[in-house]
């Protein structure tokens, strides 16, 4: 057999398995035999749609798992008769880890001083578990449609063996030494048919638990009086330990909570209880069945491109594919279940999968129920803050994206506002029906700090006024989501760095004279920042505060592509804001007329930087701008 070293990544984290401690080893059989019922998922699919898998299999296949315990050689064993793996198989699913999530996967575990095992689900490492318990372990396997079989083993530390062996049958077979610590808890009858009952009872394919039973024989009570000694003979057990059947197909009446819970747990690798559970029938001009849940906390990989889909097809009862991302529309890549079709073909491609009416029509009405039990829970408004905690992101890209039910979605969010308390959150209509009855516009600011954004001067005129703005400080999407909103019930999104200030009484000639009378400060504040800004006015949008940044509409879009553009990983240079200035302030009104042009182009600049220091924003040359306060205290003092 030849040696392999485990990548790097798996060598770190089966140290991590082998030395660390977790609250709950147990989960290793549970993710060992899904792996086992996915297996035998994919090898029922290949014998409905490919003839040549199905001549090469016995006419009476029947997915089937089998787990046996051995309490002298203190080893387990669990078999399937899936799909089973070739050698480039083997290093692909085990020498290697190719799902995203592992480096932070093991920055996790390593900065936290109590390790929990609910992470391995999170990141789909779920075969590696097995470490917790095991000092050797054997992969036999042998693929469907191969002619050789595989050994992998290794003993979970830098290396691994892998070479060709014997096996009739196809699937796979995992022999697991357990570390003496450990053997008498997992090598046991009762401690393995608790497990399997409390994780993968649904689990479609039965399981068997193989084990050896010493039994004494029953003496008459005449064998008894002759003092006859009661043989022992040692009997081979074959018993089904799970209820194997699907649930999602069961009545909802007769599914308790907790049987809901587990099956969650056996097709999430999840540990924790589901935040929401979704069991519909539907029957009419389509019929199927879906079983969705939502994760109490997102899964790690949510934000990433190559994120794991969490929704199983199936057609009557068949197994076709758990790695469709078009199931689904992407904002609602959080949901965990399955979609089971009566009317699909078995050999349905993802090509046709993704142009099928009948699909299409599964696809929404999946997406209108799953929003209809979202809304049902925003009813509670202490478990409803939970789930926004963890997928208001999520739904802002839902919004965006989904135009059919945008108004669903809008209805579901929620933001921070300048009349809500710290850590409270406000959803849409309630802003509509806190404003008064002239006001017909959303607005909002957006930045990175909430803080910095409750005190932007930019806010003056909306607080003089008793406007409330929306504080959107996840910048990162609300810059690309929010302008692309566009209304909510016919009330327009206004972003109040683009937009007019509101209910400022002034006419337009006295805005007019303001202008003329400040006319040569402003040409000259902009000979001074030069391409610094791109316009430099006077404004009566503030009222204490003596200058703000804003943009105007043309640049709020074009803001809005450049932000698209890093998302993506493009450098984009930051635009040039436009200045604008309070004439009613003193500093303005000190500098329109005043006669030490080094003076204004010192206090010019300031303007500039606080105004951005204001929003959060960088500013060019930190030196510069502490260099220009010194001067102009010390002219002050």
């Amino acid at each position: 057999m030849a040696k392999h070293q485990f990548q790097t990544e798996v060598g770190q984290l089966l140290h991590l398995m082998t030395h660390s401690l977790y609250s709950n080893k147990e989960i290793f059989i549970r993710e060992l035999v899904s792996n086992a019922s996915d297996a035998i998922d994919k090898l029922n699919y290949l014998k409905l749609t490919d003839d040549s898998i199905k001549a090469a299999l016995p006419e009476d296949w029947a997915g089937e798992i089998n787990v046996a315990f051995d309490e002298a050689d203190k080893s387990l064993t669990i078999v399937d008769n899936g799909i089973g793996m070739t050698d480039e198989d083997l290093i692909a699913s085990i020498g290697t880890i190719a799902k995203s999530g592992t480096k932070s996967f093991i920055e996790a575990m390593t900065g936290d001083a109590k390790k929990d095992s609910n992470l391995i689900g999170q990141f789909g490492v779920g075969f590696y578990s097995v470490f917790m318990v095991a000092s050797h372990v054997d992969v036999i396997s042998k693929k469907a449609g191969a002619e050789t079989a595989y050994k992998w083993s290794s003993d979970g530390t830098g290396e691994f063996d892998l070479g060709p062996c014997t096996k009739e049958s196809v699937g796979t077979v995992i022999y697991i030494k357990l570390k003496d610590e450990e053997a008498e808890e997992f090598a046991s009858k009762h401690r393995i048919e608790n497990i399997v009952k409390k994780y993968s009872d649904h689990i479609a394919y039965p399981i068997f638990l193989n084990y050896s039973e010493e039994v004494t024989e029953e003496l008459s009570e005449e064998d008894e009086k002759a003092g006859k000694e009661a043989k022992k003979t040692t009997e081979k057990r074959h018993e089904k330990i799970n209820a194997a059947t699907a649930l999602w197909m069961q009545p909802k009446a007769k599914i308790k909570k907790d049987e809901y819970n587990d099956f969650y747990k056996s097709i999430s690798h999840d540990s924790t209880d589901p935040m929401l559970t979704m069991h519909t029938r539907v029957e009419g001009v389509n019929e199927y069945t879906t079983l969705f849940y939502i994760p109490s906390i997102a899964p790690m990989d949510m934000y990433r491109a190559d994120y794991q889909p969490g929704v199983k097809l199936y057609v009557k009862r068949v197994f076709i594919t758990d790695s469709e991302k078009e199931l689904l529309p992407t904002y609602l890549r959080f949901v965990r279940g399955i979609i089971d079709s009566e009317d699909l073909p078995l050999n349905v491609s993802r090509e046709i999968l993704q142009e099928n009416r009948v699909m299409a029509n599964i696809k929404q009405g999946s997406v209108k129920k799953i929003l209809s039990e979202i809304k049902k829970l925003s009813k509670d408004e202490e478990k409803y803050a939970v789930f926004i905690e963890q997928y208001n992101r999520a739904l802002k890209e839902g919004a965006y994206q989904d135009f059919t039910n945008k108004e669903a979605i809008l209805e579901l969010l929620r933001y921070k506002s300048t009349k809500t308390e710290a850590g409270k959150m406000t959803s849409l209509e309630a802003y509509k029906d806190r404003a008064d009855s002239e006001q017909k516009a959303i607005y909002y600011i957006i930045g990175e700090n909430e803080n910095v954004m409750k005190n932007s001067p930019l806010l003056e005129a909306y607080k003089k006024n008793d406007i409330e703005v929306l504080i959107c400080d996840d910048k990162e999407i609300d810059e690309i989501i929010t302008p692309g909103l566009q209304a909510y019930k016919e009330w327009e999104f206004k972003d109040i760095t683009s937009c007019e200030a509101p209910k400022v009484e002034q006419s337009e000639e006295a805005k007019k004279e303001v202008e003329e009378k400040f006319e040569s400060i402003t040409k000259k504040i902009k000979d001074i920042l030069g391409e610094a800004v791109k316009e430099v006015r006077v404004t009566n949008r503030l009222s204490e505060s003596p200058s703000c940044v804003t943009k105007d509409t043309g640049d709020a879009q074009m803001a809005q592509m450049m932000q698209m553009m890093r998302a993506m990983g493009q450098a984009m240079p930051e635009g040039a804001p436009i200045l604008e200035i309070n004439p009613e302030h003193d500093i303005v009104k000190k500098l329109n007329g005043c006669p030490d042009d080094a003076l204004i182009a010192d206090v010019s600049w300031v303007l500039l930087d606080q105004a951005k220091l204001s929003e959060g924003m960088e500013i060019t040359d930190a030196v510069a701008f502490a260099q220009r306060l010194n001067r102009i205290t010390a002219k002050a003092l």
